[in-house]
């Protein structure tokens, strides 16, 4: 009877907020229950499932995901066959209850009619029709709308206080959700994973990224939730949060690899891959995600990293806007289109999508760096200096901070010692952390202390394999005269990202070394070459006009 209480108030719970309107909340809550059933199939009934399904493909549908909507639709109908190969027994031993829920469960007719819904949209007219067809003539009837009028509450509130979700995003602070929800959640049993769940998100509003990281690993390791793709999407994004790249990568590969129609977090996961150089794979990706939907901002936004990272910025700026008219809400777009802006030398203007990047996302701390390297950009010292401090104050010293605050200090010589010691903290809270790494050899490169710096960079990439950490190690190699191993050094940077440009000068710097006829040659190239960056600034609204013409090769229809 406990478990039954159990099973009953958490499949209410989504039939309650899809009948309200909570779309979101309901792909979350489906998804969750619906990996719970994958592990445990005696959970749920076959009648159960199907209409979890269900829910779940309307919610996809609703955000517009027509070809994740048609694949969720059609596992609801191999369901449906298993449903009415048990439904004789059920209903033999059931009597009028079971006939009562069969009824009241979506038929496949109307299942059917979504899917096909789904293809016109896309415009897989034949894919529609083949759908339409499998349907009796005799059962082709218009579809009826009565059950959507089902008023379940009176008021928003009320709604919200079932879904603590709903709290949370109004900022309601975890502890007051938690003491909202307690009581329900000790009452039922089986359902302490809820509690976790809570605690998880309360810590990723907060912005308490290792304790999010903590809960929500705790709660992924748990049998009944293994291989949910929006704990998966959530654990990558709060390792991307932290600066975890690494373990951000893999987890987001782990989803996407469980659903092939994936688009949330995707566009993080593009980004996170063109910064790590792999812009083939980005290419791929965004492709990938193009022909499942092009009309959310997600490949626009892998398509723009992409250009960025290949230093194509009015193109990475065209399309960041693209998918900013798409989702005004999409903070990546945003952060892609200021980025653009910033490094055409348009720093007023990226000023103030870094600052709308901020408004949405308060607790990410890349919003709050791009905004900083404006300043910098533009001398402004002090204003970086006070949005520095005031994310240390507000965020506490954790090695990001610590970072963050170092940067600045480094941009002025009086500060250069503050930067030091905020460096040496980090570093000891975060070893790996790469841009503490970074900055801190940086800083020793400019005190000429080379031997101290190339220990710091061995002992950094001992456990990890980054371009930027073993270009600068190079360089350091280079500043002893170690020419074989800096080459060494060069060559992996380059292996790992081929489009390193500084990993190549050093190579280019070392050949001079080795054929000093060639270095006037050379050096005019060089100089040619940096003349050539500026030409492509002052071309870059004509490049802009040039790729506005070109959208189909977006994908745009």
């Amino acid at each position: 009877k406990k478990i039954f209480l159990c099973l009953f108030f958490l499949y209410n719970h989504v039939r309650d907020m899809s009948a309200a309107g909570l779309h979101s909340n309901v792909r979350i809550m489906s998804s969750l229950l619906l990996t719970m059933s994958n592990n445990n199939p005696e959970l749920f009934s076959p009648a159960q499932k199907y209409q979890l399904l269900v829910y779940h493909a309307d919610a996809i549908f609703h955000d517009k995901e027509y070809r994740n909507a048609a694949c969720k639709y059609s596992m609801a109908l191999q369901q449906k066959k298993v449903l009415s190969k048990t439904s004789k027994v059920r209903t033999s031993t059931g009597g009028a209850a079971s006939n009562l829920q069969a009824q009241s469960l979506p038929s496949e007719i109307e299942v059917k009619y979504k899917i096909a819904e789904c293809y016109t949209i896309l415009k897989l007219d034949k894919d529609a029709i083949a759908v339409l067809d499998g349907i009796p003539s005799r059962q082709r009837t218009p579809k009826t709308h009565l059950h959507l009028t089902y008023n379940i509450y009176a008021g928003t509130f009320k709604l919200l206080n079932l879904f603590p979700l709903g709290l949370l995003s109004l900022s309601v602070k975890g502890a007051e959700v938690a003491s909202m929800t307690m009581d329900v959640i000790q009452s039922i049993p089986n359902l302490d994973w809820l509690s976790v769940w809570i605690k998880a998100y309360a810590f990723i509003h907060a912005g308490d990224n290792q304790r999010a990281i903590n809960t929500i690993c705790s709660l992924e390791k748990k049998s009944l939730l293994r291989d949910n793709v929006d704990l998966l999407v959530s654990l990558a994004d709060v390792y991307f949060r932290a600066g975890d790249t690494k373990n951000a990568i893999l987890k987001f590969e782990q989803a996407q690899m469980l659903d092939p129609y994936l688009i949330k977090g995707m566009d993080v996961y593009g980004y996170l891959m063109a910064r790590e150089g792999h812009l083939e794979d980005v290419e791929v990706l965004g492709g990938r995600l193009f022909n499942i939907s092009d009309q959310h901002a997600e490949p626009w936004v892998i398509s723009g990293c992409h250009s960025f990272y290949s230093k194509r910025y009015s193109r990475a700026l065209y399309l960041g806007a693209k998918a900013i008219q798409l989702n005004s809400n999409s903070v990546q777009a945003l952060l892609l289109k200021g980025a653009a802006l910033r490094n055409m030398g348009r720093v007023q203007e990226a000023i103030i999508h870094f600052r709308e990047a901020m408004r949405l996302a308060p607790c990410r701390l890349d919003c709050y760096e791009g905004l900083i390297d404006c300043y910098l950009a533009s001398n402004g010292i002090r204003e970086a200096m006070g949005m520095a401090n005031n994310i240390y104050k507000t965020l506490g010293a954790n090695a990001q901070t610590l970072t963050i605050l170092a940067t600045v200090c480094l941009e002025d010589p009086v500060t250069q010692e503050k930067a030091k010691t905020l460096l040496d903290k980090a570093l000891a809270q975060r070893p790996d952390y790469t841009k503490a790494v970074v900055k801190k050899a940086e800083l020793l490169s400019r005190e000429q202390k080379y031997e101290e710096g190339i220990a710091l960079l061995r002992n950094a990439l001992a456990n990890q394999s980054d371009c930027v950490l073993h270009r600068m190690l190079g360089d350091f190699l280079v500043a002893i005269n170690d020419y074989q191993e800096a080459m060494d050094q060069y060559s992996i940077a380059l292996s790992l990202d081929p489009n390193d440009q500084k990993s190549l000068e050093g190579m280019q710097k070392m050949e001079k070394e080795e054929s000093p006829t060639d270095a006037t040659v050379e050096l005019d190239g060089d100089d040619m070459e940096g003349s050539g960056e500026d030409g492509d600034l002052e071309g870059s609204d004509s490049e802009a006009a040039q790729w506005a013409d070109q959208e189909q090769w977006f994908g745009m229809q």
